[in-house]
């Protein structure tokens, strides 16, 4: 995927005390999040548009 070029990754700084079992999100590109495992970096990403990623983020913020 080219827009993983220029990705900027970072993980929550609540996944300190998760043992390595988080996932990283890179938010810096024009028109889409991506999101990758951090225990497999290679193993591919998920895309999503900033507003599908927002919503996902609010509704687990809800919870």
């Amino acid at each position: 995927m080219d827009a993983v070029n220029g990705a900027r990754w970072r993980t929550s700084r609540r996944s300190g005390a998760q043992g390595g079992d988080c996932v990283e999100v890179a938010d810096n590109l024009a028109g889409v999040v991506l999101v990758r495992d951090s225990k497999d970096r290679e193993a591919g990403t998920l895309s999503f548009t900033p507003h599908a990623w927002r919503a996902f983020v609010r509704h687990l913020s809800d919870r």
